[in-house]
């Protein structure tokens, strides 16, 4: 029979109680999502699908899904591109205050949102960028990149460095050997990123705030909505969301364990 560990047990208890009070008020959501009611009440006394058909006649919470989405796969994209080139170049360059570099390129995530916005606000005009949603793909593209280069830098240092000398003593030219034997060895690490991107992009919104103009994305037009009141249809597009994000998020993780089972 196995002592009772009370350090263990506090450890989980612990844990269990800060992923509830996180989580639970999400599935209060996903619940109030069914409720037939107009008002919110528990318990529920009719559950229907009412308010899903409600949300899908709403041109305004549509388009706004349909622009975060679109500013999320645009940012998503040049951030792939821009922050695996960049971890390519820290892997195979040294240069001066390379540590350096490694530590402050987290900078645009570990710093405040609306310290981030408030900036690009003041610096945009500077370089002729008008507030628009190119602006708002730029702001999301800039956080996202430091996001996408860390994680595919990290993959990169246990990357076996033999793999590329053997291909180059097989003949091939420095692309032939990226395209055939470092991307195959990456693409979890560039898929989990893309994935992560897209959700934070998704759900972003300091960054957007000072940047949006007159078209708003989808947390802004929620919180735009719930100035007025909680309507029953952001219950739904918000368990919709929640949906998207917890897949994205088991995906990414899902190529992070692969990624360590291959090394």
């Amino acid at each position: 029979m196995k002592k009772f560990d009370a350090l263990n047990f506090m450890t989980g208890f612990l844990a269990f109680a800060v992923m509830f009070f996180i989580y639970f008020p999400m599935l209060i959501v996903v619940i109030y999502s069914f409720n037939a009611d107009t008002v919110n009440s528990f318990p529920i006394k009719h559950f229907s699908l009412k308010w899903y058909g409600v949300l899908i006649q709403n041109k305004t919470l549509l388009t706004s899904l349909k622009i975060s989405a679109l500013i999320g796969i645009f940012g998503t994209a040049v951030a792939l591109v821009i922050g695996t080139m960049g971890a390519l170049a820290m892997h195979k360059h040294n240069f001066k205050l390379k540590r350096f570099f490694e530590r402050i390129v987290l900078l645009p995530i570990t710093l405040p949102g609306i310290l981030t916005g408030i900036a690009m606000l003041s610096f945009f005009p500077l370089l002729g960028i008008s507030i628009s949603l190119t602006a708002v793909v730029i702001g999301h593209t800039t956080f996202l990149i430091c996001l996408v280069l860390t994680q595919v830098y990290a993959r990169f240092k246990r990357l076996d460095p033999y793999l590329e000398e053997a291909a180059a003593d097989l003949g091939s030219t420095p692309w032939q050997t990226f395209w055939k034997v470092t991307l195959p060895n990456i693409k979890t690490a560039i898929i989990g990123a893309s994935l992560l991107s897209f959700t934070l992009s998704l759900d972003e919104i300091p960054v957007t705030f000072f940047l949006i103009a007159r078209d708003n994305t989808l947390p802004i037009e929620i919180y735009t909505m719930l100035r007025r009141g909680i309507t029953p249809e952001v219950n739904a597009i918000s368990t919709i969301i929640f949906i998207i994000s917890l897949i994205a998020l088991i995906l990414s993780v899902k190529f992070g364990e692969r990624e360590t089972k291959i090394i």
